[in-house]
């Protein structure tokens, strides 16, 4: 039996023994879980119930973010084998449909997204003890890296595929609204694109604290600074919170002929949205949904010490600790990434 954990509904967080994988088809593997992070839409499924307008309608295995030890494989699996760590790609595009073919798997028509409840039924996802994955979302890892911190590829992911939405950087200023997991994710890949000055906002001062430690030259305090000290101050600005009052911070912040990437997931009822802003100054707004190819270039980041997360990793708990962790997680006085472990 391998213990799983549910949610049921907002605030129903449930610990739950599953029967051991069946045989396993040719492709598939069976996985035992290293690490696995509690993401924000994790938290909001505790919390709420739903994520913006991805509402549970069945109980829901989440985590989408982790890593694992192989413990069996199907007769035509090639690229793993018993014992070794891998990083997995939550991410399963269809790789048929248009924008699959286009080189935009990351929006496919049919995709299933670990541990969301954007489809029905629900793909479910990794916090559990064993579970079963195709072979194609892994990525052995040999180096000497941590499960934890392999398991920080799908968030370091989410920060490269925003910051490549952003465009060119080198040289550029660039604001990012939101000093939690991903804009500090989106911090690190901004440093790599070149950025010359990084400068991170938030309302806690722990989360700049963080930003600061993974590599923002200057942050502030939105909520105790005066109305306009971030006016105009950036080329490209990230809207990594989830806020409409950050959004209207990057709308102040970014210079004309600037871009706004929103990655933060904004208010399923809308926001009030100045649109002649984006026309007089010739703004480009864009969206930055989940990752594609980012995730490979993330996990190579990660195994060649090109980036260092282990300043965002506040604590582990094993997996019968699992409301505990969610509580943690929730706190953001206390942590940026809590993840659960399997100590079996």
């Amino acid at each position: 039996m391998s213990l799983t954990c549910r949610i049921h509904g907002a605030r129903d967080l449930r610990l739950e023994t599953d029967p051991d994988a069946a045989p396993l088809a040719p492709h598939e593997v069976e996985l035992r879980l290293g690490a696995a992070g509690i993401c924000g839409s994790d938290l909001h499924y505790f919390l709420h119930g739903k994520v913006g307008a991805f509402v549970i309608r069945e109980p829901l295995i989440p985590g989408h973010e982790a890593s694992g030890i192989v413990m069996r494989v199907g007769e035509a699996v090639t690229r793993v084998q018993p014992g070794m760590k891998v990083a997995i790609n939550p991410s399963h595009p269809c790789g048929h449909c248009d924008y699959c073919r286009g080189g935009r798997d990351n929006l496919c028509r049919n995709m299933r997204f670990l541990g969301s409840a954007s489809v029905y039924p629900h793909v479910q996802g990794m916090f559990r003890e064993r579970f079963v994955m195709g072979e194609r979302q892994l990525t052995p890892v040999s180096e000497d890296i941590s499960l934890g911190e392999i398991a920080c590829a799908e968030p370091l992911s989410i920060g490269l595929h925003g910051v490549n939405r952003a465009g060119p950087l080198l040289g550029k200023t660039v604001l990012i609204t939101g000093g939690g997991t991903i804009g500090c994710m989106s911090v690190i890949a901004a440093r790599l694109a070149g950025a010359a000055h990084v400068i991170v906002s938030d309302i806690a001062d722990r989360a700049l604290e963080m930003a600061v430690a993974v590599g923002a030259d200057s942050t502030v305090r939105a909520d105790q600074a005066p109305p306009d000290a971030l006016a105009d101050v950036a080329d490209v600005s990230i809207e990594a919170a989830g806020s409409p009052a950050a959004l209207a911070t990057c709308l102040a912040a970014t210079r004309r002929g600037g871009r706004i990437v929103q990655v933060g997931t904004l208010p399923a009822e809308g926001v009030h949205f100045p649109a002649n802003n984006i026309m007089a100054r010739e703004l480009d707004y864009v969206g930055a949904f989940r990752a594609g190819i980012e995730f490979d270039w993330a996990v190579t980041c990660l195994r060649t010490r090109r980036v260092d997360v282990r300043p965002l990793m506040s604590a582990q708990l094993p997996l019968d600790r699992a409301a505990e962790a969610f509580e943690l997680a929730a706190d953001r006085t206390r942590s940026t990434k809590v993840q659960l472990v399997c100590e079996s």
